[in-house]
């Protein structure tokens, strides 16, 4: 038996006996209620705040659990019984009870108490009072390991949103894209295997792939039970991530089991809970799968049931939610799964069915759902009590019994109103084809419910299709949405598009481009602005805009933060791609008008009025065009690390091998700040790939057409900031496309120049001695001018080609290092000599050019950013420290006082400018690499030493501290330290160290002469060494094993590593490095130094006198436009044949042929299932098909002999048909169904179960039972009548007879007409009867009179026009506009009319809408108008009593220059505020009440119109 927590005072004491986590500590400041109420209803929480609650499985911080300690207690009540009244019935163990199912001590303590309800009895509105929760916080499942979820008690009167507030603010859920209610049997059932699995596999697949909250009953048993083993078994199939299911459980408390342990007034943290199946008795245990409990408390015990009143109230407040997310808003959906089930499961589905709701009925489970799966595809009218009564007995057969007869009707009525509302209802069955999981039964019942349901226009299509967008299901999509039922333009398209890319759904993307959207008409101004607003908080690139924004804010010294524009993005895109780029988006001047007009950053698409379709509207006319779209949208994909999308859009892009190293330039500097290191791996590989795509489409370009490939590397890419695809490979250090073959032949003919790269070196150096030998045979040139003996520009050519200024730089070095080799050595006067001066000359020389390197700046970067870039460079720094050195020995020189420093400094910088010879050995094929290796090695050297540091100061510390006493001479404390315990590495040991070999002669005992070091410690008598010979051995022996064998053999471990490692990519290594000596030589002046200070004096007078522009001598070229695009086409063609070839070698790849092979063998086992399940069924129906034409056979024979008997041929009764009863039966119930959708043979709406405006409740009518001559002997219907008090003329509400015997019925009574338009009709105990049968209720309902109420509507059409005038027309016929209206109070369009008043010509409503003066001219339009109906009017107020009938008018404007019509909008649109009338393009789908509809068809078939 449970224990009921008390809500009477509890001390700190009591607290820490129910809550010992807890202590004593204090409580924080409660929230108010009024604070809540404030707040408008909640659609999600914060995305960052919901990931940080949600880690692991709802680990609760301290800030948290004490913000819900104090949130709970004000916010959620629960309730207690307040006054014992002693029971008729025993609790389990034969204890009295109170009337609530509570023990008299399980009452508080007043409660047992004699109050002032003494004698009265037991009520739960009186006796039943509200209190603050006492049960919430985290419940963990004792012996489950760590599953731990959420539960909370309350209220069954709390309003639902405060638990939708609860679970999204406080336990920390994102708001669902779809809510899953599933209901069915509450006790265990059993289910096949088979479809046991699939209903398992698809429920849980439809929840993780939308985001879906399932609901259930929470307990451990029934279907609930078969849910959350379900979500466990996908849960411990998957990863943490991807295994995260919100199973929300609402549960009564008083049936719960164990609850006693949930009881904790401060909250548990958690709540340990032992579910115990065993001993639970008539209770319910909790379901340990269930992530989140909802505990309804109505202050009972024992009683089912309790939580289905609030459950549905959450359910449809969640329904009316809506969820915003990447710039889409959709209206939560729910659907309804049902499981076997029984009497209350079927009122759950009827409810459901009734508030529109889609159920999935999955046939096979039992009971209910058989039940109504069994009957689904039958015509209503087949539907009878007959044959629910034979599948009850045949599906119920142990509770059969249970049945009563009015049971029976009651279940006819309730399954007959349910499946004539097919499109809300879905058979899932085994095997069906198109329907073989669960999770495509629930979306496709989404989707038909959508589909079927009433809307204006396109919004129907659109809502479906922001339902598949938020479920990220492009299967649906395809299968249900982009079908041949509605023509989609591209442009509709938009705005799901851009939330496709916010939300990062790369498969509706293409999706879309497969449907025609143009990323060239998708992406504006506007758009890109949006889209970057809408980065995620985590992104890198989104953390460096606002690093931006925040530094532009301190420079203009503002508050506020500036609105992010494309050229802050401009600013972050020149960093990551480097100076090299222009500004992809430049800033706009103050004076321009600004470009976006609407708040972007708070545009949301919602279901009624798309704002960000607007933005697509504005920006149509205004906003111009960015000039590269392709390239905007793959930024922003590639900036935010977006594999997938990133490729679809680059498939796109045209300008493509340059984007693709662009994109790997991106994501590599990117990666080199990103602090996660998966992120990191990420970007690197996707750069990678990248890279690879450009190297791909580059090889098929090059061997198409070498020429036009190579001016693919140098052509200028206005798209890409006007720099070139080899400067942005090189950027990039993309080293595989730099070694391409295609890019190392342009860069050997810009190396050869206009020379033939075939000449030899030798022949080379040769002409270049002898350049006379330039005019024979000798030298081979490229062009074909340059071909003839004479030409003059022969010299020109050969010396301007970059080998050849290559070699004469060479020559000129070696000469330079020679003669200062020799000035040092041999011709160092103290005053200069010639050849000295000469140097000087030409170091000058030398300077000259370093100067004009530094200052070239073709691309206009500016001095600071040329400094920079010069200074990278490790060759120009070395030259750098060179010249320096050489400037200061020179200084040195000059001066008398310091010429030999002067000369050692000179000496110095002449071993720099003999380092400098290696940057020309990069030439080589063979000393290139090695040089790179020599550069790495050096760098290992540099750790090294910090290790070797280590072993070589502790070890010359002690040594010089246990040999010499008190050295106070630093160079010889640094000798003794560091220099000598360097040397012992190489072998020089000192000879005193073991004292064997101490010669007192070699050093100064007191340590006075400068050249010898102090004498380590000796004996006074005879001058030995004292010092422990033994220690200092050891020591050495220590020193010499870590740094000889230890140290020294680690080094040459890491140069071996550096070595292997630069030899695998020696070949690319020096393919990259080599780029970098051609483009010098290729800009640098033909002269050497010294005379290459001709070609700096020609650049001075050039530049500077005659102000002529830099020659651009950089690797680059500018095209025209028609070869450009030219050139751009042919590149994309060849991108699409590489990715064509991409795909067929994915497909012939061995592990993708094994995957689809693996995949074809499971469609094929599960295919040979089916057909199985298909085969039982169709020898069932062969069987069946057999049985009735052994009935035709036998009937057939009777026939005969009767004719026989008659002696003649003939017979009374027709011949019987031959063939397939069965199957004729199958085609007539489908024509029977689709014509009774049409129009149904009894009256509906007046039948529905809840009469409107009240609570009362039908009496069921099953259709058989609807016609007065059908007995019906259980038939008691209830009475209502509603008095309108607003009313001047009104019947009695009353049914006495007294009252009713004044009414004059089948005539005029008075100023009411109570004729009905057919005919005479039956009047019963002064009662008229409704001529179309039975209704369930007596009385007048809501209506004024007993009897016949009539209403006139009036069908006011037009045709509809395009812009020119022309009438439009759909499936070959005109379409038509009608006029309709929505009343105050009213959510439904209707037709303009209603109810006639006593002596009225005109209904009130319509009085409403047109002004007083154009009543009559209505009346004329009335008259001149057709009757297209006069009777009876299917409507929900209709009783037994009384009911609506009306005649409809047709009032059609054929012309629209019709002066009536201008006239009737004219008076219109003068009419109540209150009031909204529009004209509505006239469809199946508008949305209005049933019967109006049923006008409307008749109106359009009346014209000849679409309908």
């Amino acid at each position: 038996m449970s224990v009921r927590g008390r809500c009477a005072k509890v001390l700190p004491s009591e607290l820490n006996k129910v809550c010992p986590e807890r202590g004593d500590d204090p409580a924080t400041h409660p929230r108010k209620m009024s604070d809540f109420e404030v707040v408008p209803n909640l659609q999600q929480s914060s995305s960052s705040v919901s990931k940080s609650r949600r880690k692991a499985h709802f680990p609760t911080g301290s800030n948290e659990k004490e913000n819900l300690i104090s949130w709970i207690p004000e916010n959620i009540r629960k309730k207690e019984c307040t006054y014992f009244v002693e029971s008729s019935q025993t609790s389990d163990s034969g204890r009295i009870v109170c009337e609530c199912g509570y023990l008299r001590e399980q009452h508080l303590d007043d409660g047992a108490k004699p109050p002032i309800f003494l004698g009265k009895e037991w009520d739960p509105s009186r006796h039943i009072q509200e209190m603050p929760t006492d049960a919430f916080g985290d419940i963990r499942f004792t012996g489950l390991g760590q599953k731990t979820g959420k539960y909370v008690r309350v209220s069954s009167d709390t309003p639902p949103r405060v638990i939708y507030h609860l679970m999204t603010q406080h336990w920390g859920l994102d708001a669902p894209n779809l809510l899953i209610s599933v209901t069915g049997g509450a006790k265990n059932f059993i289910m096949k295997p088979r479809l046991k699995n699939i209903f398992r596999q698809g429920l849980v697949k439809v929840a993780q792939t939308t985001g879906a909250w399932i609901i259930t009953g929470g307990s451990h048993a029934g279907v609930m039970k078969q849910v959350g083993e379900a979500v466990r078994d996908f849960i411990l199939s998957c990863s943490h991530k991807e295994g995260e299911i919100v199973t929300i459980g609402i549960a009564t408390w008083g049936t719960v089991y164990n609850r006693e342990s949930l009881v904790c007034p401060m909250g548990g943290f958690p709540a340990e809970y032992v579910l115990d199946e065993e001993n639970q008795g008539s209770l319910s245990c909790l379901d340990s799968n269930h992530s989140h409990f909802i505990l309804v408390d109505d202050g009972t015990h024992g009683r089912y049931g309790v939580e289905i009143p609030l459950r549905t109230k959450l359910e449809k407040f969640i329904s009316e939610q809506t969820k915003v997310k990447g710039g889409v808003a959709i209206k939560i959906p729910i659907v309804c799964v049902v499981l076997e089930g029984g009497p209350g499961t079927l009122d759950t589905i009827y409810n459901a069915i009734t508030n529109g709701t889609p159920c999935v009925i999955v046939e096979g489970s039992g009971r209910v759902a058989d039940v109504i799966a069994q009957v689904a595809n039958l015509p209503v009218s087949k539907i009878t009590i007959a044959l629910i009564q034979q599948k009850l007995s045949v599906l119920f057969h142990d509770t059969y019994e249970l049945f009563t007869e009015g049971k029976l009707v009651e279940w006819t009525k309730k399954i007959q109103d349910i499946v004539r509302s097919r499109q809300l209802l879905t058979i899932f069955r085994e095997g069906k084809y198109g329907q073989q999981d669960v999770d495509v039964a629930i979306l496709q019942a989404l989707f038909k419910a959508s589909r079927n349901q009433d809307h204006f226009g396109r919004e129907n299509w659109d809502h479906q299709l922001k339902l598949a967008v938020a479920w990220n299901r492009v299967d649906i999509a395809r299968s249900e949405i982009f079908t041949d039922d509605h023509d989609w333009k591209p442009t509709d398209l938009h705005p799901v598009m851009a939330a496709a890319l916010i939300s990062n759904k790369p498969e509706f993307v293409k999706l879309f481009l497969e449907q025609g959207v143009r990323l060239k008409d998708f992406v504006t101004w506007d758009t890109l602005v949006y889209l970057y607003d809408n980065l995620a908080p985590s992104c890198l690139f989104h953390s460096k805009l606002q690093k931006v924004l925040l530094e532009e804010r301190e420079h203009t010294a503002g508050s506020k933060m500036p609105r992010l524009q494309l050229h802050h993005v401009s600013q972050v895109l020149r960093e990551l791609l480097g100076c090299s780029t222009q500004p992809l988006y430049p800033k706009p001047k103050h004076t321009e008008r600004p470009r976006l007009s609407i708040p972007v950053p708070h545009i949301k698409l919602n279901v009624q009025g798309s704002s960000l379709r607007s933005l697509y509207k504005r920006s149509a006319g205004r906003v111009t065009f960015t000039m590269d779209p392709v390239r905007d949208l793959l930024i922003w994909a590639v900036v935010q690390n977006r594999r997938e999308l990133a490729e679809i859009i680059w498939a796109q892009s045209q300008d493509c091998m340059a984007a693709a190293l662009a994109c790997s330039k991106i994501l590599k500097e990117l990666a080199k700040e990103e602090e996660d290191t998966d992120t990191t791996d990420d970007m690197l590989a996707l750069a990678e790939q990248f890279e690879h795509k450009a190297i791909g489409v580059f090889t098929d370009c090059y061997r198409k057409d070498e020429e036009r490939a190579q001016k693919l590397l140098t052509r200028v890419s206005e798209a890409w900031g006007k720099t070139t695809c080899l400067q942005l490979a090189l950027e990039a250090k993309n080293m595989n496309f730099v070694s391409h073959g295609g890019v190392q032949a342009f860069l050997t003919k810009v190396w050869w120049g206009k020379l033939c790269v075939d000449n030899g070196l030798w022949r080379v150096i040769t002409c270049m001695l002898f350049f006379p030998l330039l005019y024979t045979n000798l030298i081979t040139f490229r062009e074909k001018r340059l071909q003839p003996m004479g030409c003059l520009t022969r010299l020109r050519a050969f010396f301007t080609a970059p080998v050849v200024i290559f070699l004469m730089n060479i020559l000129s070095y070696f000469t330079f290092l020679l003669l200062f080799a020799y000035v040092l050595m041999v011709d160092f006067q103290p005053t200069p000599s010639w050849r000295e001066y000469l140097i000087y000359f030409w170091l000058f020389s030398l300077v000259c050019e370093e100067t004009r390197q530094l200052l070239y700046d073709p691309d206009g970067l500016g001095l600071v950013k040329m400094a920079s870039l010069y200074i990278k460079d490790f060759w120009n720094k070395l030259d750098i420290c060179a010249i320096l050195v050489f400037i200061a020995g020179l200084t040195c020189r000059l001066i008398p006082s310091t010429l030999y420093p002067g000369r050692i400094i000179l000496s110095l910088a002449f071993i720099i400018f003999c380092l400098r010879l290696m940057h020309i050995f990069t030439v080589s094929k063979t000393l290139g690499p090695k040089i790179i290796i020599v550069k790495r090695m050096m760098k290992d050297v540099f750790f090294f030493l910090f290790l070797l540091a280590v072993w070589v100061v502790s070890f010359g510390v002690a040594k010089q501290a246990i040999l010499i006493h008190n050295e106070e001479r630093v160079e010889w404390l640094f000798r003794g330290v560091v220099y000598h315990s360097y040397l012992t590495i190489f072998g020089q040991i000192p000879s005193y160290i073991d004292g064997v070999n101490f010669n007192i002669d070699q050093c100064s005992p007191n340590g006075t002469d400068p050249y010898k070091p102090k004498c380590p410690e000796t004996n006074a008598d005879n001058k030995k060494p004292i010092f422990p010979e033994w220690l200092t051995v050891i020591l050495l022996c220590l020193y010499l094993l870590f740094t000889n064998i230890l140290l020294l053999n680690l080094l040459i471990a890491m140069f071996n590593y550096t070595f292997q490692q630069v030899q695998e990519h020696t070949d690319q290594i020096w393919k990259f490095q080599r780029h970098d000596l051609i483009e010098e030589y290729h800009g640098r002046p033909p002269a050497p130094p010294p005379l290459i200070l001709l070609n700096h004096l020609q650049l001075l007078v050039r530049r500077g006198l005659l102000r002529r522009p830099a020659t651009h001598h950089k690797l680059k070229e500018k095209l025209e436009k028609n070869e450009e695009a030219a050139l751009l086409s042919w590149e994309m063609f060849l991108k699409e044949n590489y990715l064509q070839h991409q795909q067929c070698q994915e497909k012939e790849n061995t592990e993708q042929m094994i995957r689809d092979i693996a995949q074809r063998v499971d469609v094929l086992a599960e295919l040979l299932d089916l057909d199985r399940v298909k085969r039982t069924g169709v020898v069932e129906q062969r069987l069946g098909s057999l049985e009735d034409q052994v009935h035709q056979s036998a009937q057939a024979l009777r026939w005969m002999m009767q004719a026989l008997r008659g002696n003649g041929f003939s017979s009374g009764e027709d011949l019987p048909a031959v063939g397939s009863s069965r199957a004729l039966d199958f085609k007539e119930a489908d024509l029977e169904g689709k014509a009774e959708e049409r129009r149904p043979p009894y009256h509906v709406l007046a039948r529905n179960l809840l009469y409107p405006g009240s609570h009362t409740l039908r009496f069921p009518v099953p259709d058989e039972k609807v016609p007065w001559e059908v007995d019906f002997p259980l038939y008691d219907p209830p009475a209502y009548s509603a008095d309108h008090k607003d009313m001047a003329v009104q019947d009695p509400f009353s049914l006495s007879l007294e009252s009713l015997l004044k009414i004059n019925y089948n005539t005029m009574d008075g100023l009411i007409d109570r004729q009905s338009f057919h005919g005479l009709y039956a009047v019963r105990d002064g009662l008229p009867l409704n001529p179309m049968g039975r209704t369930g209720l007596r009385g007048r309902g809501r209506l004024h009179c007993f009897g016949p109420n009539h209403a006139l509507h009036p069908v006011v059409t037009r045709w509809r026009r395009n812009l020119d005038g022309s009438i439009i027309r759909k499936s070959l016929k005109k379409m038509l506009e009608v006029l309709v209206a929505q009343y105050p109070l009213s959510d439904v369009w209707a037709l303009p009319g209603g109810s006639l008043e006593p002596g009225e010509t005109l209904p009130l409503k319509l009085k409403w809408i047109l002004r007083r003066e154009f009543w009559p001219q209505f009346q004329n339009l009335l008259k001149q108008g057709t009757e297209v109906h006069r009777g009876y009017l299917d409507d929900p107020r209709n009783t037994d009593n009384a009911w609506v009938e009306t005649v409809a008018v047709s009032v059609h404007f054929d012309n629209q220059n019709d002066v009536e019509m201008k006239r009737l909008n004219s008076f219109l649109q003068g009419c109540d505020p209150e009031l909204c009338i529009r004209w509505q393009v006239l469809d199946k789908r508008i949305p209005l009440h049933a019967n109006h509809k049923e006008l409307l068809h008749k109106v359009s078939t009346l014209l000849g119109a679409y309908y």
